[in-house]
Formats: C-alpha cells, structure tokens, sequence
C-alpha cells in the first residue's frame, strides 16, 4: 500500500508580532524558506504583523517556524503563534505577497 501524496507534509499558518515590517522580514523569510524548499507565502499585515503559510515536509516547516521566531537582523520578533490547516494541493513554490 503506498502512502498518500500528502502523508509526509505539514501546512502551518504564522502570525509573527514584534518590529516585523519594514526590517526585510518577507524577504528574509522567502529566502530561507526557498533554502529549506517549503511552499507558501508571505505577507505584511495591516495590524503590522506578518502572515505566513507554509507547507512541506515537517522538518523543513518546522525550521521555518525555528527561524520566524528571530527573523532577519533587524527584526525583533515578539511571538510567532501557530495554527496548523490541512495540507493541499494549492501551494507550488514560495511567495511575497503585498
């Protein structure tokens, strides 16, 4: 019996709080997020906040989720709260969005 496409990925949703905008967060994360080789995106919120999905294997988000938590070098992250959400079929690659 083979494992279902899906079996072996996590999907989660991040609110990442603290100085986040304007300090190259998005940026900073869809490279490391391409490094690890996730899927998702990420994005600016209006409550300065920053949104990301991410899915892939669970180490790899995992290692996201990891480096959120600090974020690039002028950030000072103060949380990063998780939700997980079922895996899809809709993330190919990783993404700003505005």
């Amino acid at each position: 019996m083979t494992a279902a496409p899906h079996a072996a990925r996590l999907r989660l949703r991040l609110a990442v709080t603290g100085r986040v905008q304007g300090v190259w967060y998005r940026g900073a994360a869809a490279e490391e997020a391409r490094r690890l080789g996730v899927d998702g995106w990420v994005r600016n919120r209006a409550d300065g906040s920053v949104e990301v999905l991410v899915e892939g294997p669970p180490d790899a988000v995992q290692a996201l989720v990891a480096w959120c938590r600090t974020g690039p070098p002028a950030a000072r992250v103060r949380e990063v709260g998780t939700v997980s959400e079922p895996v899809g079929a809709d993330l190919v690659g990783f993404h700003i969005r505005s």
